[in-house]
């Protein structure tokens, strides 16, 4: 006999799961579909003596202390600051966009003369929108800003959502940012680090409790059924759902698709100590993939041999490809509300999580909404 159920094992599960059980003395039963707990964030050795990140590079940063110190019960850390490259006219420069990257992609006069501009006009260690600087008065500053989004952003961003560059909105340029300073980290909260055991082992000490029974390989949807106003797994009406799984797959698409954008993940194995100076570089302008990362930049260790993974985006396919990215717009979203309404119907289901929500989290912020969910 178990208190609740949940649909998937990933951050949006385990963390739920493991509140559930800890701090309400509740019975849960944890079910995944996978053959793995842990969700995309799923990481193991690989045949090279690599911790690999088989979904993608996952790089945990946050400036919560409540999440910091909660996830510091199941894991120690290994400090890490993630810094991308982007490969550029033949050179590879920091982004996002910053006085360092100047340097890199200009001659070195010419360079000196937009970083007296920069900082003349902008606040030092600020983001300045690109949409900004598009509307300067300067001209130098206004054909850096066409620069970085032609060079930088708009055929990167083209590759991933699968779009023609003339098809992007012009709103989305004001996204675009330019960091007027030489910090080159990709991120810029306070606490940055990867689990020191990996991502799996996290997720097996969430999941360590009396409380919590888990099974891999079971598919909600081959079990479940609808009564009135509850949903039931096994004809089990009695129990609370926490679904973190996709919410149209759920219903059987009765209010259509809810679209996203999925990524070939493409792993080598390269024969030589290290393939590239960075853990991630992305390639916006040449080839069919948009990024390359290098997991020992991660995790170090001593091989002769190391593990690239390259990421070729492409539409997902419901059953045969992995859903990564909503697609955010206003027809998709008035779907989502359908299901999101739907659901109201039933009293003894709570959504949760990116797939569920139809909502993009990083890691930090859905352990956070889990966390003020479960109190």
């Amino acid at each position: 006999m178990v208190d609740v159920i949940i649909v998937g094992a990933g951050f949006a599960g385990a963390v739920s799961a493991n509140l559930l059980a800890t701090r309400h003395n509740k019975k849960v039963l944890v079910i995944e579909k996978r053959a793995h707990i842990g969700g995309n964030c799923y990481d193991e050795i690989d045949e090279n003596g690599i911790l690999i990140h088989r979904y993608g590079p996952h790089l945990f940063h946050t400036s919560s202390k409540e999440v910091w110190e909660y996830l510091s019960e199941f894991t120690q850390w290994q400090p890490y600051e993630h810094k991308v490259l982007a490969h550029i006219d033949g050179k590879n420069a920091p982004i996002p966009f910053n006085l360092n990257t100047l340097y890199q992609l200009f001659p070195q006069e010419y360079a000196r003369v937009l970083e007296e501009k920069l900082l003349k006009n902008y606040q030092i260690n600020t983001k300045i929108p690109i949409l900004e600087l598009k509307k300067s008065s300067d001209k130098d500053l206004q054909e850096l800003a066409n620069f970085i989004y032609e060079k930088i952003f708009v055929n990167y961003t083209a590759k991933q959502w699968g779009l023609k560059p003339e098809e992007l909105e012009s709103s989305v340029t004001a996204r675009v940012p330019i960091f007027i300073g030489r910090d080159n980290r990709y991120f810029n909260d306070i606490f940055q680090a990867v689990p020191k055991e990996g991502y799996t082992k996290l997720f097996e000490n969430l999941l360590d409790h009396p409380n919590i029974q888990v099974e891999t390989n079971v598919d909600f949807k081959k079990h479940f059924s609808i009564k009135e106003d509850a949903i039931g797994f096994k004809n089990d009406f009695t129990c609370k759902v926490i679904y973190t799984g996709a919410i149209d797959e759920l219903f059987n698409f009765r209010f259509g698709e809810l679209p996203y954008r999925s990524v070939d993940m493409c792993f080598e194995t390269v024969d030589k100590p290290y393939f590239q100076e960075a853990t991630t570089i992305n390639y916006p302008n040449d080839h069919a993939f948009t990024r390359i990362t290098e997991f020992k930049h991660i995790h170090p260790i001593t091989t002769q041999k190391t593990t690239i993974l390259k990421e070729y985006p492409q539409a997902h396919i419901p059953h045969q490809t992995i859903p990564y990215y909503p697609i955010f717009t206003d027809e998709n979203q008035m779907r989502y509300k359908q299901y999101a309404d739907y659901v109201k119907n039933f009293q003894n289901i709570v959504l949760l999580g990116r797939l569920a929500e139809y909502k993009y989290y990083d890691m930090d912020d859905i352990v956070e909404k889990v966390l003020e969910t479960i109190i």
